[in-house]
């Protein structure tokens, strides 16, 4: 195993937002690949700037991205890859850390805000007809899993 210290890779960190409705319908987004990559589903969510908390960053993108206001949650599992070639900006090899979020919708109207983003368009999917949308992102089927297992884990009648 090839061992790289973390001074010689590039990060990116991301947070994005897991949002599922009282109708078993999960909040996506359409990614249009910016030409760079192929168009498909995806969660509300994407980079973190520098001075935000993954916490803020997930507000500010389902905010750009759906038209809505969440309340973040607890983080409900992460994704991580890499790869060695390095990318446009860099010659150094790649990582990306994703934290996908727990949210819940307290406010806004669904709609895409950002222009000129990577977002064309956010949706409402029921959660059963996933396989008939087409192409999606690994982070939704990562999100989806995800908070199937922590309902799965919710104690009945504890309320805290």
């Amino acid at each position: 195993m090839l061992v790289v210290h973390f001074t010689e890779y590039d990060t990116r960190v991301a947070a994005y937002a897991v949002i599922v409705d009282e109708h078993q319908r999960l909040l996506l987004t359409w990614y249009n690949g910016e030409g760079r990559h192929d168009p498909g589903w995806s969660l509300p969510g994407g980079g973190v700037e520098y001075d935000e908390t993954l916490e803020e960053a997930v507000v500010r993108e389902v905010y750009e991205e759906a038209g809505y206001r969440v309340d973040v949650g607890f983080p409900l599992t992460t994704q991580a890859w890499g790869h060695r070639n390095g990318t446009t900006r860099s010659d150094k090899p790649y990582k990306a850390v994703k934290v996908l979020f727990d949210a819940t919708i307290i406010g806004g109207a669904l709609g895409t805000v950002e222009i000129g983003g990577s977002t064309d368009f956010a949706e409402w999917v029921p959660l059963d007809d996933l396989d008939r949308r087409g192409r999606r992102a690994d982070v939704v089927d990562a999100g989806i899993s995800a908070w199937t297992r922590s309902r799965s884990l919710e104690v009945p009648g504890r309320h805290d």
